[in-house]
C-alpha cells in the first residue's frame, strides 16, 4: 500500500480544503434522532468513532430541511438555530482526527412513508407503481411558491451546518428523493419553468446550489450526490446525468458523488449487477470512466468496493478521485485505518438472508440488520458481523411489530 493513491491527500481546486486521504465514508441513514429530530449522544458517539476510523471525509446521513418532510422516523432536521449547540457537538465529534465532516441535506418529496408525515409533495401528482405506492401516502404537486420556499430551506440548513462547524454540505439529489424527482421526466411532468426539458428539470437543483452558495460564501465546499441514471424507462438517463454534472461543474460545484437507481429500481444496492461489474467491484465505474472524458469535476465513486487493489486501480485509472465506502463502515468502523496501514485483505460483506423468501426477496433485512449495527456503535459497543439475520428479524418484530419494515430505509 506504500505507493497506493488511497494514501494520497487531495486538495479541492479553488478551495483551501485538503483531505488527508481518498477514503470517503458515504452517507447512511442512521435513524438516531430524538423525538424532536435533534442529534443524540449516540449519534455523536457514532460519528466520533467514524472520525477516528481514518477516513479523509465522513458524510452524515439524511438531515432534512423541514420537520414536516421526513424520509423516515428519527431523521435529524436542521431548520433553525434553537438547538445549534447539539449540532456543534455532533460536528466537533465528526471532525476529530483531522477528518472532514459534511452534512448531507435532503428533502424526501413524495418518498415519505405512511404514518411518518401528514402529506407528501412532489413536482407532479404522479404516484409510484402500485406495489410500492401502498407504502406511501398520495402526493400532491408543489406550487411555484412552495418550490421557492424549499430552495431557501436548503440554503438555510446549509448555513446553519456551516455555523455549527461542519466542513461542507452534500446536496442529496439521488435515490428518488425530491431533487431526484424533479430531475426525472417520469416523476416531473410539469409544464412550467420547473418541468419539461432537462434544462428546466435541472432548475430546481441549480437554484438550490445558487441559494446555498449565496449563504455560505465561496470558500465553503458544496457537493452533490446524484444518480448515474434511474435505470427506469422514461426516467433520469445517463445523458441527463452528464448534462447535469457538466452544468454543476460550470456553476462551481466542488465534489460529485456518483450513485444510481431509486427505491423503485435499487441499483444502489448492487442488485442484478453484471459479472464484469462484480469483477471490477464498483457498481458505477463504467459510467464514471465515460464521465471523466467530459468533465474534470472531482468524483466520489461509492458502491461495491471490497479490495484495496480494486480501489487503487480505480484511482490510478482516473475514473474517480475518491473511494466511497458505506456498509463496510457500518461493520468495521476502523477499516480505513487498517486499510491505510496495509493490515487488511479483501473485505467480505455477505448478503443478509433470513432464509424466508418473502423477507429476503424484498431486501428488508439489509436495512434493518445494518441499522442495528449502527445502534451498537452509537452505544459504544462493538459490531457483530456474524450476527444471525434470523435472530435480528425476531428481535425487530418483538420490539416493533411488522410495521417497522414500512418505516426504515437505508
Amino acid at each position: 500500500m506504500k505507493q497506493s493513491l488511497i494514501l494520497e491527500p487531495y486538495t479541492l481546486k479553488n478551495k483551501n480544503v485538503t483531505f488527508k486521504n481518498r477514503i470517503v465514508k458515504s452517507a447512511m441513514s442512521e435513524g438516531m434522532a430524538t423525538s424532536k429530530y435533534l442529534p443524540t449522544d449516540n449519534l455523536v458517539r457514532l460519528y466520533q468513532t467514524w472520525a477516528n476510523g481514518g477516513a479523509g471525509l465522513v458524510i452524515s446521513g439524511n438531515v432534512m430541511v423541514d420537520t414536516k418532510a421526513l424520509g423516515e422516523p428519527r431523521n435529524v432536521v436542521l431548520e433553525d438555530d434553537d438547538h445549534l449547540d447539539l449540532f456543534k457537538q455532533w460536528a466537533e465529534a465528526g471532525t476529530k482526527n483531522n477528518t472532514h465532516f459534511w452534512m448531507q441535506i435532503n428533502h424526501p418529496g413524495k418518498q415519505v412513508l405512511k404514518g411518518v408525515v401528514e402529506e407528501a409533495v412532489a413536482p407532479s401528482a404522479i404516484p409510484f407503481e402500485p406495489g410500492l405506492q401502498r407504502f406511501f401516502p398520495k402526493c400532491r404537486a408543489l406550487s411555484s411558491e412552495e418550490i421557492k420556499e424549499i430552495i431557501q430551506r436548503f440554503a438555510n440548513t446549509a448555513m446553519l451546518a456551516k455555523t455549527a462547524g461542519f466542513t461542507g454540505v452534500q446536496i442529496h439529489a439521488a435515490h428518488g428523493y425530491l431533487i431526484s424527482q424533479f430531475l426525472s421526466p417520469r416523476h416531473n411532468q410539469r409544464e412550467d419553468e420547473w418541468g419539461g426539458p432537462i434544462e428546466n428539470r435541472f432548475r430546481f437543483l441549480s437554484e438550490i446550489y445558487h441559494a446555498i452558495r449565496a449563504k455560505v460564501g465561496d470558500d465553503f465546499p458544496i457537493g452533490v450526490k446524484i444518480n448515474s441514471s434511474d435505470f427506469m424507462k422514461a426516467g433520469f438517463s445517463e445523458e441527463d446525468s452528464h448534462f447535469v454534472i457538466s452544468e454543476l461543474e460550470r456553476l462551481g460545484i466542488d465534489l460529485i458523488e456518483i450513485s444510481g437507481g431509486t427505491y423503485e429500481k435499487a441499483a444502489l444496492f448492487g442488485k442484478n449487477a453484471k459479472p464484469s461489474t462484480v469483477k471490477r467491484e464498483a457498481y458505477f465505474l463504467d459510467y464514471a470512466e465515460k464521465l471523466k472524458e467530459k468533465t474534470n469535476v472531482p468524483l466520489v465513486l461509492t458502491g461495491g468496493f471490497r479490495t484495496p487493489s480494486a480501489m487503487d486501480e480505480a484511482l490510478k485509472s482516473g475514473a474517480t478521485d475518491f473511494i466511497g465506502i458505506a456498509r463496510p463502515m457500518a461493520l468495521y468502523p476502523n477499516y480505513p485505518n487498517q486499510l491505510l496501514q496495509d493490515k487488511v485483505g479483501n473485505l467480505s460483506i455477505k448478503p443478509i438472508k433470513t432464509g424466508l423468501p418473502f423477507i429476503d426477496n424484498k431486501g428488508l433485512m439489509e436495512i434493518t440488520w445494518y441499522s442495528q449495527q449502527l445502534e451498537r456503535l452509537g452505544k459504544g459497543k462493538s459490531t457483530k458481523p456474524s450476527f444471525s439475520p434470523l435472530l435480528s428479524l425476531m428481535i425487530t418484530l418483538f420490539k416493533n411489530g411488522r410495521e417497522v419494515f414500512q418505516k426504515r430505509r437505508v
